[in-house]
């Protein structure tokens, strides 16, 4: 009895969670770390938070969920030899 209505309150626990977008995020590779620090200053100026991770590898949390703000990302690590990887 007690396992059924644990079950029953974690299922409703979810249905009744606001339903959140799921925000989109852009994962880029550099091959060295003096271009990685550039790409980083480039997504600061455009006011976007990114966590660099092991292996020269950036994770960009994009704001809103355009096409225009991906390409501008985009358009950063292209310039610095960077290599986005498509998801």
């Amino acid at each position: 009895m007690a396992y059924g209505l644990a079950e029953g309150l974690r299922k409703s626990r979810f249905s009744l969670g606001s339903k959140k977008r799921n925000k989109a995020v852009v994962i880029a590779t550099f091959g060295n770390h003096f271009s990685l620090n550039e790409a980083v200053a480039g997504f600061t100026k455009l006011g976007l938070k990114s966590e660099v991770q092991k292996g020269h590898i950036v994770t960009i949390h994009l704001n809103k969920n355009t096409t225009e703000e991906a390409e501008k990302v985009r358009k950063i690590v292209r310039d610095n030899y960077g290599y986005v990887e498509p998801l």
